[in-house]
């Protein structure tokens, strides 16, 4: 009983040091945000005004929501910038109990998967949101004048950058769903009818309702997903 009692206390401290290790992470590359943020708010307006060269600015009508909106905008960009090691620390947490050959695997999968996050963030900046924009922005004409708010706007970008890079995870989860055999080799493949609805439905999620970044972001997606099958035969 004391072995299962300081087991557990053990595996708790772990945590703990982990837990806090991933805090400072995520606070101090919200902080470095912070610091840069009005930069790092200009270079997400670019694809903006590329797409409505008429618009120069922003605005805001609330006085504090420059402020909320810059630390907002940290907040989200020391989550994605602290994602390596976020991932790291949570596969440290469960190394000790893998054996020599699944710790080598697992850093394997900790450099893919924080290599499908960063492609999916440049994907979503990139070549989504030109499009989508140029779109959106395609319905200014005589007596209707767009005046997108700061706050708004920038909490888009940065979730759909978000979004993009967690769902680009797709053939990561997949194929470690196979290899630690939570399914079958051949599953994917065949049950790949309902997994494009729940892509469908997760897009449309993802995008918060709209129709058209769930349709950008499903493409990709079902894209992923037959990437990932093409990757299970291969090393599954």
């Amino acid at each position: 009983m004391n072995f299962l009692v300081d087991h557990l206390s053990d595996h708790l401290r772990e945590l703990r040091r982990r837990l806090v290790i991933s805090f400072a992470a995520v606070v101090i590359c919200s902080g470095v945000a912070y610091i840069y943020s009005r930069p790092i708010s200009h270079f997400l307006m670019k694809p903006l005004f590329a797409a409505h060269p008429a618009l120069s600015k922003l605005v805001y009508t609330n006085l504090t929501e420059a402020f909320v909106s810059y630390i907002k905008l940290s907040l989200l960009a020391g989550l994605i910038a602290s994602f390596p090691v976020l991932l790291y620390q949570a596969w440290m947490f469960m190394a000790p109990g893998l054996h020599p050959w699944e710790k080598k695997v697992g850093r394997n999968v900790v450099f893919w998967a924080t290599l499908l996050f960063g492609g999916g963030v440049f994907f979503a900046y990139f070549a989504v949101m030109p499009e989508l924009l140029e779109f959106l922005m395609s319905f200014t004409r005589d007596g209707l004048e767009p005046l997108p708010r700061l706050g708004s706007y920038l909490t888009f970008v940065v979730r759909t950058s978000l979004a993009f890079g967690l769902a680009f995870e797709i053939p990561f989860l997949m194929v470690m769903a196979t290899r630690v055999g939570l399914v079958a080799r051949g599953y994917f493949s065949s049950q790949r009818k309902y997994f494009y609805l729940l892509i469908v439905v997760l897009a449309f999620l993802l995008a918060a309702g709209d129709p058209l970044s769930a349709v950008l972001l499903s493409c990709p997606l079902f894209c992923l997903y037959e990437a990932g099958i093409g990757v299970i035969r291969i090393f599954g």
